[in-house]
Protein backbone atom coordinates (compact mmCIF):
# COMPACT_ATOMS: atom_id res chain seq x y z
CA UNK A 1 0.00 0.00 0.00
CA UNK A 2 3.04 2.76 0.84
CA UNK A 3 5.24 1.79 -2.49
CA UNK A 4 1.82 2.00 -4.54
CA UNK A 5 0.72 5.38 -2.64
CA UNK A 6 4.37 6.85 -3.25
CA UNK A 7 4.13 5.44 -6.92
CA UNK A 8 1.37 7.54 -7.31
CA UNK A 9 2.77 10.73 -5.17
CA UNK A 10 5.80 10.73 -7.79
CA UNK A 11 3.56 10.46 -10.90
CA UNK A 12 1.29 13.28 -9.97
CA UNK A 13 4.42 15.06 -9.18
CA UNK A 14 5.83 14.84 -12.58
CA UNK A 15 2.52 15.68 -14.19
CA UNK A 16 2.23 18.65 -12.03
CA UNK A 17 6.06 19.32 -13.13
CA UNK A 18 5.17 18.99 -17.31
CA UNK A 19 1.87 21.14 -16.88
CA UNK A 20 4.18 23.97 -15.40
CA UNK A 21 6.33 23.78 -17.96
CA UNK A 22 3.60 23.75 -20.76
CA UNK A 23 1.89 26.68 -19.19
CA UNK A 24 5.84 28.61 -19.41
CA UNK A 25 5.83 27.76 -22.34
CA UNK A 26 3.05 29.30 -23.34
CA UNK A 27 3.23 32.50 -21.38
CA UNK A 28 6.29 32.66 -23.33
CA UNK A 29 4.96 32.79 -26.57
CA UNK A 30 1.89 34.52 -26.09
CA UNK A 31 3.21 37.80 -26.27
CA UNK A 32 5.20 36.68 -29.66
CA UNK A 33 1.70 35.45 -31.10
CA UNK A 34 0.16 38.85 -29.92
CA UNK A 35 2.60 40.86 -31.44
CA UNK A 36 2.30 38.61 -34.61
CA UNK A 37 -1.11 39.26 -34.93
CA UNK A 38 -1.07 42.64 -33.66
CA UNK A 39 1.45 43.46 -36.09
CA UNK A 40 -0.14 41.62 -39.50
CA UNK A 41 -3.95 43.71 -38.39
CA UNK A 42 -1.44 47.05 -38.03
CA UNK A 43 -0.21 45.90 -41.42
CA UNK A 44 -3.29 44.97 -43.32
CA UNK A 45 -5.11 48.82 -41.86
CA UNK A 46 -1.98 50.66 -43.42
CA UNK A 47 -2.62 48.42 -46.57
CA UNK A 48 -5.96 49.78 -46.52
CA UNK A 49 -4.80 53.59 -46.27
CA UNK A 50 -2.71 53.18 -48.51
CA UNK A 51 -5.42 52.18 -51.19
CA UNK A 52 -7.83 54.27 -50.08
CA UNK A 53 -5.28 57.71 -50.19
CA UNK A 54 -4.81 57.09 -53.97
CA UNK A 55 -8.60 56.49 -54.34
CA UNK A 56 -9.85 59.84 -52.37
CA UNK A 57 -6.88 61.70 -54.78
CA UNK A 58 -7.85 60.53 -57.46
CA UNK A 59 -11.67 61.46 -56.68
CA UNK A 60 -10.96 65.04 -55.94
CA UNK A 61 -13.07 64.59 -52.15
CA UNK A 62 -10.04 63.00 -49.54
CA UNK A 63 -12.29 63.43 -46.64
CA UNK A 64 -11.65 60.61 -44.26
CA UNK A 65 -13.67 61.67 -41.03
CA UNK A 66 -16.84 62.08 -43.19
CA UNK A 67 -16.31 58.44 -44.93
CA UNK A 68 -15.52 56.77 -41.69
CA UNK A 69 -17.56 59.15 -39.40
CA UNK A 70 -20.81 60.37 -41.26
CA UNK A 71 -22.68 60.91 -38.00
CA UNK A 72 -20.05 63.40 -36.32
CA UNK A 73 -20.88 65.79 -39.59
CA UNK A 74 -23.17 68.64 -38.78
CA UNK A 75 -27.02 68.62 -40.49
CA UNK A 76 -27.11 71.48 -42.94
CA UNK A 77 -30.08 73.40 -43.12
CA UNK A 78 -31.19 75.68 -46.36
CA UNK A 79 -32.84 78.58 -45.88
CA UNK A 80 -34.36 80.33 -49.24
CA UNK A 81 -35.72 83.78 -48.48
CA UNK A 82 -37.59 85.53 -51.59
CA UNK A 83 -40.26 88.16 -51.77
CA UNK A 84 -41.31 85.74 -54.91
CA UNK A 85 -42.12 82.04 -54.41
CA UNK A 86 -39.26 80.72 -56.18
CA UNK A 87 -39.91 77.75 -58.52
CA UNK A 88 -38.20 74.29 -58.32
CA UNK A 89 -34.60 73.57 -60.56
CA UNK A 90 -35.29 72.30 -63.62
CA UNK A 91 -33.62 68.56 -62.72
CA UNK A 92 -36.93 68.60 -60.62
CA UNK A 93 -39.29 71.01 -61.88
CA UNK A 94 -42.73 69.33 -62.83
CA UNK A 95 -44.45 70.86 -66.06
CA UNK A 96 -48.03 71.24 -66.38
CA UNK A 97 -48.93 68.40 -69.19
CA UNK A 98 -51.68 69.61 -71.75
CA UNK A 99 -53.86 68.14 -74.16
CA UNK A 100 -55.57 71.06 -76.01
CA UNK A 101 -58.58 70.58 -78.73
CA UNK A 102 -58.44 70.62 -82.16
CA UNK A 103 -60.92 73.06 -82.45
CA UNK A 104 -62.41 74.24 -86.17
CA UNK A 105 -61.01 77.99 -86.71
CA UNK A 106 -64.52 79.59 -86.20
CA UNK A 107 -64.14 79.02 -82.29
CA UNK A 108 -61.09 81.34 -81.67
CA UNK A 109 -58.79 82.43 -84.72
CA UNK A 110 -61.10 83.54 -87.32
CA UNK A 111 -62.69 85.86 -84.88
CA UNK A 112 -58.94 88.22 -85.08
CA UNK A 113 -57.87 87.36 -88.36
CA UNK A 114 -59.31 86.75 -91.90
CA UNK A 115 -56.99 83.99 -92.66
CA UNK A 116 -58.85 81.69 -90.56
CA UNK A 117 -61.95 82.36 -92.33
CA UNK A 118 -61.97 79.01 -93.48
CA UNK A 119 -62.40 76.21 -90.72
CA UNK A 120 -60.14 74.02 -92.93
CA UNK A 121 -57.11 76.59 -92.33
CA UNK A 122 -54.32 74.27 -90.26
CA UNK A 123 -52.75 76.28 -87.38
CA UNK A 124 -49.47 76.06 -86.41
CA UNK A 125 -46.55 77.82 -83.94
CA UNK A 126 -45.56 79.32 -88.09
CA UNK A 127 -48.34 80.53 -89.16
CA UNK A 128 -49.84 81.73 -85.54
CA UNK A 129 -51.04 85.03 -85.78
CA UNK A 130 -50.13 88.19 -83.70
CA UNK A 131 -53.04 89.88 -81.97
CA UNK A 132 -54.51 92.43 -83.67
CA UNK A 133 -53.22 96.18 -82.92
CA UNK A 134 -56.68 98.09 -83.31
CA UNK A 135 -58.33 95.54 -81.33
CA UNK A 136 -58.83 98.43 -78.54
CA UNK A 137 -60.16 97.59 -75.13
CA UNK A 138 -60.95 93.41 -76.52
CA UNK A 139 -57.33 93.54 -75.58
CA UNK A 140 -58.15 93.11 -71.98
CA UNK A 141 -59.92 89.98 -71.90
CA UNK A 142 -57.55 88.11 -74.64
CA UNK A 143 -56.25 85.99 -71.60
CA UNK A 144 -57.27 82.95 -74.06
CA UNK A 145 -55.41 83.63 -76.94
CA UNK A 146 -52.00 83.83 -74.69
CA UNK A 147 -53.15 80.53 -73.19
CA UNK A 148 -53.59 79.45 -76.64
CA UNK A 149 -50.11 80.70 -77.69
CA UNK A 150 -48.12 79.18 -75.60
CA UNK A 151 -49.06 75.58 -76.11
CA UNK A 152 -48.70 76.47 -79.50
CA UNK A 153 -45.14 77.28 -79.26
CA UNK A 154 -42.75 74.97 -79.76
CA UNK A 155 -39.10 75.19 -79.18
CA UNK A 156 -37.52 72.85 -77.39
CA UNK A 157 -34.78 75.02 -75.94
CA UNK A 158 -37.43 76.43 -73.71
CA UNK A 159 -38.84 73.38 -71.88
CA UNK A 160 -37.30 73.62 -68.72
CA UNK A 161 -38.75 76.99 -67.36
CA UNK A 162 -42.01 76.42 -69.28
CA UNK A 163 -44.63 75.77 -66.93
CA UNK A 164 -47.22 73.74 -69.15
CA UNK A 165 -46.06 71.34 -72.21
CA UNK A 166 -48.55 70.37 -75.19
CA UNK A 167 -49.21 66.92 -75.20
CA UNK A 168 -50.65 65.55 -78.24
CA UNK A 169 -51.75 61.94 -76.06
CA UNK A 170 -54.65 63.01 -74.10
CA UNK A 171 -54.13 60.00 -71.68
CA UNK A 172 -51.02 61.20 -70.37
CA UNK A 173 -52.59 64.63 -70.17
CA UNK A 174 -53.24 66.18 -66.58
CA UNK A 175 -55.85 68.99 -67.68
CA UNK A 176 -57.54 69.30 -71.07
CA UNK A 177 -57.75 72.76 -72.33
CA UNK A 178 -60.20 74.15 -74.52
CA UNK A 179 -59.25 76.73 -76.95
CA UNK A 180 -63.04 78.82 -77.32
CA UNK A 181 -62.50 82.28 -77.53
CA UNK A 182 -65.86 83.34 -75.46
CA UNK A 183 -64.63 86.58 -74.37
CA UNK A 184 -63.63 87.35 -77.86
CA UNK A 185 -66.94 86.11 -79.18
CA UNK A 186 -68.78 88.42 -76.36
CA UNK A 187 -66.57 91.22 -77.89
CA UNK A 188 -67.23 90.43 -81.54
CA UNK A 189 -70.93 89.28 -81.92
CA UNK A 190 -73.11 92.12 -80.77
CA UNK A 191 -72.52 95.69 -79.43
CA UNK A 192 -74.58 94.99 -76.19
CA UNK A 193 -76.72 92.18 -75.13
CA UNK A 194 -79.74 92.59 -76.93
CA UNK A 195 -78.14 93.07 -80.71
CA UNK A 196 -79.31 90.67 -82.85
CA UNK A 197 -75.99 89.90 -83.49
CA UNK A 198 -75.21 88.10 -79.83
CA UNK A 199 -77.21 84.97 -81.69
CA UNK A 200 -73.99 84.16 -83.04
CA UNK A 201 -72.20 83.68 -79.98
CA UNK A 202 -74.95 82.15 -78.66
CA UNK A 203 -74.72 79.71 -81.13
CA UNK A 204 -70.99 78.56 -80.46
CA UNK A 205 -71.84 78.25 -76.95
CA UNK A 206 -74.61 75.45 -78.21
CA UNK A 207 -72.03 74.08 -80.94
CA UNK A 208 -69.17 73.97 -78.70
CA UNK A 209 -71.26 72.21 -75.65
CA UNK A 210 -72.49 69.56 -78.19
CA UNK A 211 -68.42 68.83 -78.91
CA UNK A 212 -67.53 68.25 -75.59
CA UNK A 213 -70.45 66.19 -74.88
CA UNK A 214 -68.98 63.67 -77.52
CA UNK A 215 -65.71 63.89 -76.20
CA UNK A 216 -64.98 60.60 -73.70
CA UNK A 217 -62.80 62.82 -71.81
CA UNK A 218 -65.30 65.25 -70.98
CA UNK A 219 -67.47 62.32 -70.33
CA UNK A 220 -64.88 60.53 -67.92
CA UNK A 221 -64.24 63.55 -65.55
CA UNK A 222 -67.49 65.50 -66.35
CA UNK A 223 -65.33 68.24 -67.15
CA UNK A 224 -63.48 68.73 -64.04
CA UNK A 225 -60.17 68.33 -65.53
CA UNK A 226 -60.57 70.80 -68.76
CA UNK A 227 -59.77 74.65 -68.47
CA UNK A 228 -62.15 76.66 -69.89
CA UNK A 229 -61.13 80.68 -70.08
CA UNK A 230 -64.15 83.05 -69.60
CA UNK A 231 -62.40 86.18 -68.60
CA UNK A 232 -65.16 88.87 -69.49
CA UNK A 233 -68.05 88.94 -67.14
CA UNK A 234 -70.28 88.10 -69.95
CA UNK A 235 -68.31 85.22 -71.76
CA UNK A 236 -70.46 82.18 -72.05
CA UNK A 237 -73.30 84.14 -70.31
CA UNK A 238 -75.84 81.96 -71.96
CA UNK A 239 -74.39 78.44 -70.88
CA UNK A 240 -72.21 78.92 -68.53
CA UNK A 241 -74.17 76.88 -65.83
CA UNK A 242 -73.45 73.83 -68.49
CA UNK A 243 -69.37 74.03 -67.89
CA UNK A 244 -69.14 74.89 -63.95
CA UNK A 245 -67.66 71.92 -63.03
CA UNK A 246 -64.26 72.73 -65.18
CA UNK A 247 -61.40 74.61 -64.26
CA UNK A 248 -62.76 78.21 -64.97
CA UNK A 249 -60.09 81.06 -65.96
CA UNK A 250 -61.60 84.92 -64.83
CA UNK A 251 -61.02 87.89 -64.06
CA UNK A 252 -63.12 88.45 -60.79
CA UNK A 253 -66.00 86.63 -59.40
CA UNK A 254 -68.39 89.48 -59.48
CA UNK A 255 -71.04 87.78 -62.28
CA UNK A 256 -70.84 84.36 -60.79
CA UNK A 257 -72.99 82.26 -58.32
CA UNK A 258 -70.76 80.32 -55.63
CA UNK A 259 -72.07 77.34 -57.48
CA UNK A 260 -70.22 77.88 -60.39
CA UNK A 261 -66.84 79.43 -59.83
CA UNK A 262 -65.16 79.67 -56.38
CA UNK A 263 -61.61 80.15 -55.28
CA UNK A 264 -60.54 76.87 -55.02
CA UNK A 265 -61.57 75.37 -57.85
CA UNK A 266 -60.78 78.26 -60.47
CA UNK A 267 -58.04 80.52 -61.43
CA UNK A 268 -58.05 84.48 -61.51
CA UNK A 269 -56.29 85.65 -64.02
CA UNK A 270 -55.01 89.32 -64.65
CA UNK A 271 -55.98 91.81 -66.82
CA UNK A 272 -53.89 92.07 -69.98
CA UNK A 273 -52.93 95.88 -69.36
CA UNK A 274 -53.51 98.39 -72.06
CA UNK A 275 -50.72 101.37 -71.68
CA UNK A 276 -47.28 100.49 -72.14
CA UNK A 277 -44.99 99.45 -69.62
CA UNK A 278 -42.50 101.06 -67.99
CA UNK A 279 -39.55 100.03 -69.37
CA UNK A 280 -36.93 102.52 -68.19
CA UNK A 281 -38.02 103.70 -65.02
CA UNK A 282 -34.71 104.80 -63.79
CA UNK A 283 -35.06 108.25 -61.95
CA UNK A 284 -32.65 108.72 -59.10
CA UNK A 285 -35.29 110.13 -56.93
CA UNK A 286 -38.64 108.71 -58.04
CA UNK A 287 -40.70 109.67 -54.94
CA UNK A 288 -39.77 113.45 -55.78
CA UNK A 289 -39.94 112.70 -59.50
CA UNK A 290 -43.80 111.82 -58.92
CA UNK A 291 -45.00 114.89 -58.36
CA UNK A 292 -48.83 113.95 -57.96
CA UNK A 293 -49.91 111.64 -54.59
CA UNK A 294 -53.04 110.06 -56.01
CA UNK A 295 -54.37 109.76 -59.97
CA UNK A 296 -57.19 107.98 -61.26
CA UNK A 297 -58.69 108.50 -64.65
CA UNK A 298 -61.55 106.79 -66.45
CA UNK A 299 -65.41 105.94 -66.26
CA UNK A 300 -66.93 107.28 -63.11
CA UNK A 301 -70.44 106.10 -63.71
CA UNK A 302 -70.38 102.04 -62.99
CA UNK A 303 -72.89 99.28 -61.94
CA UNK A 304 -72.87 97.61 -59.27
CA UNK A 305 -69.91 97.85 -56.22
CA UNK A 306 -68.66 100.43 -58.44
CA UNK A 307 -70.68 103.16 -58.18
CA UNK A 308 -68.38 104.32 -55.03
CA UNK A 309 -66.30 106.02 -58.01
CA UNK A 310 -68.80 108.77 -58.31
CA UNK A 311 -68.62 109.27 -54.88
CA UNK A 312 -65.05 109.51 -54.61
CA UNK A 313 -65.05 112.03 -57.35
CA UNK A 314 -66.51 114.07 -54.69
CA UNK A 315 -64.79 113.37 -51.82
CA UNK A 316 -61.36 113.70 -53.67
CA UNK A 317 -62.14 117.51 -55.26
CA UNK A 318 -60.36 120.33 -54.10
CA UNK A 319 -56.65 118.76 -53.22
CA UNK A 320 -53.92 119.87 -55.61
CA UNK A 321 -51.91 117.07 -55.83
CA UNK A 322 -55.10 114.65 -56.57
CA UNK A 323 -55.96 114.07 -60.05
CA UNK A 324 -59.51 112.37 -60.91
CA UNK A 325 -60.78 112.42 -63.93
CA UNK A 326 -63.90 111.49 -66.30
CA UNK A 327 -62.55 109.55 -69.44
CA UNK A 328 -63.69 107.41 -71.60
CA UNK A 329 -61.11 104.60 -73.10
CA UNK A 330 -59.44 106.05 -76.60
CA UNK A 331 -55.96 105.96 -77.86
CA UNK A 332 -55.38 109.43 -76.48
CA UNK A 333 -56.69 108.95 -73.47
CA UNK A 334 -54.56 106.10 -72.83
CA UNK A 335 -51.50 108.09 -73.27
CA UNK A 336 -52.42 110.13 -70.78
CA UNK A 337 -53.17 107.63 -68.39
CA UNK A 338 -50.02 105.86 -68.95
CA UNK A 339 -48.39 109.70 -68.64
CA UNK A 340 -50.29 110.32 -65.55
CA UNK A 341 -49.60 107.02 -63.78
CA UNK A 342 -45.49 107.31 -64.57
CA UNK A 343 -45.85 110.75 -62.75
CA UNK A 344 -47.83 109.78 -59.86
CA UNK A 345 -46.80 108.35 -56.39
CA UNK A 346 -50.11 106.24 -56.10
CA UNK A 347 -53.01 105.30 -58.67
CA UNK A 348 -56.55 104.57 -57.53
CA UNK A 349 -58.03 101.27 -58.08
CA UNK A 350 -61.97 101.34 -57.37
CA UNK A 351 -63.80 98.69 -58.02
CA UNK A 352 -65.83 98.72 -62.06
CA UNK A 353 -68.93 96.86 -63.18
CA UNK A 354 -67.34 93.76 -61.30
CA UNK A 355 -64.45 93.85 -58.40
CA UNK A 356 -62.07 94.00 -60.48
CA UNK A 357 -60.87 96.48 -63.45
CA UNK A 358 -57.83 96.84 -65.86
CA UNK A 359 -56.69 99.67 -64.11
CA UNK A 360 -54.87 97.69 -61.60
CA UNK A 361 -52.74 96.24 -63.76
CA UNK A 362 -51.80 98.91 -65.79
CA UNK A 363 -50.95 100.69 -62.54
CA UNK A 364 -48.32 97.79 -61.75
CA UNK A 365 -46.79 97.61 -65.39
CA UNK A 366 -46.31 101.41 -64.61
CA UNK A 367 -45.07 100.96 -61.39
CA UNK A 368 -47.01 103.24 -59.93
CA UNK A 369 -48.40 101.74 -55.68
CA UNK A 370 -51.84 100.82 -56.33
CA UNK A 371 -54.49 101.88 -54.18
CA UNK A 372 -57.57 99.05 -54.48
CA UNK A 373 -61.10 100.41 -52.81
CA UNK A 374 -63.11 97.44 -53.35
CA UNK A 375 -64.27 94.86 -50.84
CA UNK A 376 -64.90 91.77 -52.98
CA UNK A 377 -61.74 91.45 -55.19
CA UNK A 378 -59.70 88.41 -56.01
CA UNK A 379 -56.15 89.02 -57.06
CA UNK A 380 -54.46 86.49 -59.25
CA UNK A 381 -51.17 84.52 -57.98
CA UNK A 382 -52.12 85.32 -54.46
CA UNK A 383 -50.65 82.18 -52.48
CA UNK A 384 -47.03 83.28 -54.31
CA UNK A 385 -47.43 87.00 -54.19
CA UNK A 386 -48.11 89.35 -50.99
CA UNK A 387 -49.95 92.17 -52.25
CA UNK A 388 -50.06 94.15 -49.39
CA UNK A 389 -46.08 94.50 -50.06
CA UNK A 390 -46.56 96.16 -53.06
CA UNK A 391 -50.15 98.07 -53.00
CA UNK A 392 -52.19 99.82 -50.37
CA UNK A 393 -56.02 98.47 -49.32
CA UNK A 394 -58.65 100.34 -48.32
CA UNK A 395 -62.91 99.11 -47.65
CA UNK A 396 -65.09 100.90 -49.33
CA UNK A 397 -66.39 102.54 -46.16
CA UNK A 398 -62.82 103.92 -45.42
CA UNK A 399 -62.62 105.58 -48.70
CA UNK A 400 -65.39 107.67 -48.23
CA UNK A 401 -65.34 108.53 -44.94
CA UNK A 402 -63.83 111.88 -46.33
CA UNK A 403 -60.22 113.13 -45.32
CA UNK A 404 -59.25 109.23 -44.09
CA UNK A 405 -57.29 108.05 -47.54
CA UNK A 406 -55.35 110.97 -48.51
CA UNK A 407 -54.45 111.70 -44.91
CA UNK A 408 -53.38 108.18 -45.08
CA UNK A 409 -51.69 108.34 -48.16
CA UNK A 410 -50.07 111.46 -46.84
CA UNK A 411 -48.24 109.31 -43.45
CA UNK A 412 -46.46 106.59 -45.83
CA UNK A 413 -42.97 107.82 -45.60
CA UNK A 414 -39.98 107.72 -48.36
CA UNK A 415 -38.56 104.95 -47.34
CA UNK A 416 -41.69 102.35 -47.12
CA UNK A 417 -42.87 103.50 -51.02
CA UNK A 418 -39.56 103.20 -52.41
CA UNK A 419 -39.58 99.80 -51.15
CA UNK A 420 -43.37 99.19 -52.69
CA UNK A 421 -41.65 100.66 -55.77
CA UNK A 422 -38.43 98.52 -56.15
CA UNK A 423 -40.95 95.81 -55.49
CA UNK A 424 -43.23 96.68 -58.34
CA UNK A 425 -40.52 96.87 -60.90
CA UNK A 426 -39.43 92.94 -59.15
CA UNK A 427 -42.47 92.02 -60.13
CA UNK A 428 -43.82 93.39 -63.17
CA UNK A 429 -42.57 91.07 -65.40
CA UNK A 430 -45.74 88.44 -64.08
CA UNK A 431 -48.01 90.37 -65.91
CA UNK A 432 -46.57 90.84 -69.11
CA UNK A 433 -48.51 88.88 -72.08
CA UNK A 434 -46.65 87.91 -74.75
CA UNK A 435 -45.75 85.97 -78.03
CA UNK A 436 -43.56 83.77 -77.93
CA UNK A 437 -43.37 83.43 -74.02
CA UNK A 438 -40.94 84.27 -71.89
CA UNK A 439 -39.88 82.80 -68.15
CA UNK A 440 -42.61 83.35 -65.42
CA UNK A 441 -44.53 85.92 -67.37
CA UNK A 442 -48.40 85.85 -66.89
CA UNK A 443 -49.11 82.95 -69.31
CA UNK A 444 -46.61 81.08 -67.40
CA UNK A 445 -47.72 82.52 -63.89
CA UNK A 446 -51.59 81.10 -65.04
CA UNK A 447 -50.65 77.46 -65.97
CA UNK A 448 -48.91 77.02 -62.83
CA UNK A 449 -51.90 78.49 -60.75
CA UNK A 450 -53.55 75.91 -62.84
CA UNK A 451 -51.09 73.25 -61.40
CA UNK A 452 -51.93 74.34 -58.02
CA UNK A 453 -55.57 73.32 -58.52
CA UNK A 454 -54.68 69.47 -59.31
CA UNK A 455 -55.03 68.05 -56.01
CA UNK A 456 -58.83 69.24 -55.93
CA UNK A 457 -59.45 68.54 -59.39
CA UNK A 458 -58.30 65.04 -59.18
CA UNK A 459 -60.16 64.79 -55.73
CA UNK A 460 -63.11 65.63 -56.93
CA UNK A 461 -63.13 63.52 -60.18
CA UNK A 462 -62.12 60.44 -57.86
CA UNK A 463 -65.27 60.75 -55.44
CA UNK A 464 -67.80 61.97 -58.88
CA UNK A 465 -67.03 58.14 -60.22
CA UNK A 466 -68.37 56.55 -57.13
CA UNK A 467 -71.19 58.94 -55.79
CA UNK A 468 -74.41 57.24 -56.33
CA UNK A 469 -76.97 60.17 -55.44
CA UNK A 470 -76.16 64.02 -55.66
CA UNK A 471 -73.39 65.37 -54.03
CA UNK A 472 -73.93 66.01 -50.63
CA UNK A 473 -71.43 68.81 -49.71
CA UNK A 474 -73.08 70.66 -52.62
CA UNK A 475 -76.88 70.59 -50.68
CA UNK A 476 -77.73 72.45 -48.31
CA UNK A 477 -77.43 70.82 -44.30
CA UNK A 478 -79.99 70.95 -41.79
Amino acid sequence: MNSNSSSNNNSQSQTGERENRENNSKSLLLPFITTTMSGKTLLSIISIFLILIPLYLFIGTVDLKSHFFPLSQPSTTITTTSFFCPTSSSSQHQRLRVFMYDLPTRFNLAMISRKFSSDETPVNNRNFPPWPSNSGLRHQHSVEYWMMGSLMYEQASDTEWREAVRVLDPDIADVFFLPFFSSTSFNTHGHNMTDPQTEIDRQLQIDILEFLRKSQYWQRSGGRDHVIPMHHPNAFRFLRDQVNTSILIVADFGRYPKSMSRLSKDVVAPYVHVVESFIDDNSPDPFVSRTTLLFFRGRTIRKDEGIVRAKLGKILEGYKDVHYEQSFASDATIKASSQGMRTSKFCLNPAGDTPSSCRLFDAIVSHCVPVIVSDKIELPYEDELDYSQFSIFFSVKEALEPGYMVSELRKIEKERWMEMWKKLKNISHHYEFQYPPKREDAVNMLWRQVMHKLPETKLSVHRNRRLKIPDWWDLKRK
